[in-house]
This record gives structure tokens, C-alpha cells and sequence, in this order.
């Protein structure tokens, strides 16, 4: 029979508990508004009329609504093309830099050759080149080859990443050797064993990488706004940084907010249906690598 001094310490370390979970979900709900106060304050502006945008002090509540920010963007921009050239852009840099990812991981993983390590600390030793170093030379050589103000000229730099080969290559590693040893009894080659074995026990490595590639070329600014000069190749990205600073003195903050939140929304809507199996995704690689 329990004592009164153990119902007690129970009743304490039950109320230390609850007053536990308390603040915990307290940090949760103060941090996520911390999080998603700049996209409210996004959508606010985005149907704020443009002379309350301006004003000083700001309201973050204006007094009336109004969606002339939209269709003075559709007005200043062609929206829908440039989001399908983003789309365009993002998506054909993505399968390619997975698959070509995908193969060069797998052959710094599984297939053994003179040089494999050597090779993979050059490839790595490339990451602390700096971007920036690398603009001029690789939009020289795609302007004698005649590529600048085509969609070629975007896709073909970002057909790799060293990042993504290093990821995967971490990942292949951990997979069984006597997977690839059984294939190979049984008559497989290398692109087949790469193909049927690999790549189905790899999905939670490849989602990772194709939504980084997503995300990342899909709002990548810089380098589609160097290999573009006329408006049919832009993206929604450059589309709204001409908003900004060219042939007005005021930058149009509504206007821009509603580009910025059209621009958000495909890929909000993506990461919705793969919230799930992308999470598992990030926790599988860690764990994995």
C-alpha cells in the first residue's frame, strides 16, 4: 500500500509533467507564429491598396481590401509565362540532376575502380569553389556556344550537383554489397542492377534531392536573370525583381507581394501531397548517411 509521502512525489511529478507539456506546446504555437508571421504579412500586402503600403507608420491591418494588386501584376507581367518557364526550368534541371546524380553516386559507391576516392575528394574539394567565381567563365562558354536567352542555357549548369552526388553516394553505401553480388550471379549488368535494385531501395534519398532541386531552382534568381535578357525566357522569379528599381523610383509592394505569393503556391501545393514522405525521407537519409 502506498504511502502518503508517494502520493505526493506522484501528484509533483505529475503536475511537473503536465505544467511540462505546457510550456512545451507553448514554445510550439509561439514559434510557429514566429514562422508564418512573414507569409501573413505576404498576403495582407498583397490586397492592401498600394498608397496604404506606403504609409508611415505601417498597419499591419489595413482599413479595406482590394485585389488591384493582382491585376496590375497579370497587367506589368506576363504571369503565366514565366511561371511556365519556372516550371520548366525546375523540373528539367531536377530529373536531370537526379538521374546524372543518381549514376555518378552509384558508381563512387559500388563500383570499385583505381582513382574512386581520389575522385570523390576532387568532386568535394569543388564545393569551396565559390558560385560567384564561376559565373563569368561558365556564361562565356555558353555565349560562344550560343546558348544565352534559351532555356538550354539555364538547364545544362544545373544538370549535376556535387551536393546531390555526395548525399546519395552516403546513401548507396549503406545498401547491402550482397545485392549487387546476387545480380551479378545471375547475369545483371551494372545500369540494371543500378536500375531495378538501387534506385526502388533508394526512394526516400531521391525525394529529398528532387525536392531540394525543386525548391532551389524554382527560386533561383540569379542565374536565370544572367542568361535571360528578353521577357519570353524569364522566370516569375526575375519577372518580379524588373518590378523593383526599373523605370520607377517606388517599388510597387503590393504588387510584388502578390507575385511573391502566386509564386510561392505550386509548391506549396507539391509539398502538400509529399509533406509525409518527404519528412520520413530527411529522417531516413540522416540516419542512413
Amino acid at each position: 500500500m502506498e504511502s502518503e509521502k508517494d502520493v505526493i512525489d506522484r501528484r509533483r511529478i505529475h503536475r511537473r509533467r503536465i505544467w511540462g507539456n505546457i510550456l512545451t506546446y507553448l514554445i510550439l504555437v509561439i514559434v510557429t507564429l514566429l514562422i508564418l508571421f512573414p507569409l501573413f504579412i505576404v498576403i495582407i500586402t498583397s490586397f492592401t491598396p498600394e498608397r496604404l503600403t506606403e504609409q508611415w507608420p505601417p498597419k499591419i491591418i489595413p482599413q479595406r481590401f482590394t485585389i488591384a494588386n493582382y491585376v496590375s501584376l497579370f497587367q506589368r507581367l506576363p504571369v503565366m509565362r514565366e511561371i511556365g518557364n519556372a516550371a520548366l526550368f525546375a523540373i528539367a534541371v531536377t530529373i536531370f540532376s537526379v538521374f546524372f546524380d543518381a549514376c555518378a553516386a552509384y558508381a563512387l559507391s559500388h563500383i570499385d575502380f583505381r582513382g574512386r576516392g581520389f575522385l570523390l575528394g576532387l568532386m568535394i574539394a569543388t564545393m569551396m569553389i565559390p558560385a560567384m567565381a564561376l559565373l563569368i567563365p561558365v556564361y562565356r562558354l555558353l555565349a560562344s556556344i550560343g546558348l544565352v536567352n534559351s532555356y538550354w542555357g539555364i538547364i545544362i549548369p544545373r544538370m549535376a550537383d556535387v551536393g546531390g552526388i555526395f548525399l546519395m553516394r552516403q546513401f548507396f553505401v549503406s545498401l547491402p554489397r550482397e545485392l549487387d553480388e546476387a545480380a551479378r550471379i545471375d547475369g545483371c549488368g551494372e545500369f540494371r542492377i543500378f536500375w531495378s535494385i538501387i534506385l526502388p531501395n533508394s526512394k526516400s534519398v531521391l525525394l529529398v534531392i528532387t525536392m531540394f532541386n525543386l525548391l532551389g531552382n524554382w527560386n533561383d534568381l540569379l542565374w536565370p536573370l544572367i542568361m535571360t535578357s528578353t521577357p519570353e525566357e524569364r522566370t516569375i522569379t526575375v519577372g518580379l525583381a524588373m518590378l523593383t528599381g526599373h523605370g520607377s523610383s517606388v517599388t510597387p509592394y503590393g504588387v510584388v507581394m502578390a507575385g511573391a505569393l502566386i509564386s510561392a503556391l505550386p509548391l506549396t501545393i507539391v509539398f502538400f501531397f509529399v509533406q509525409k514522405s518527404f519528412v520520413q525521407g530527411i529522417a531516413m537519409t540522416g540516419m542512413k548517411g
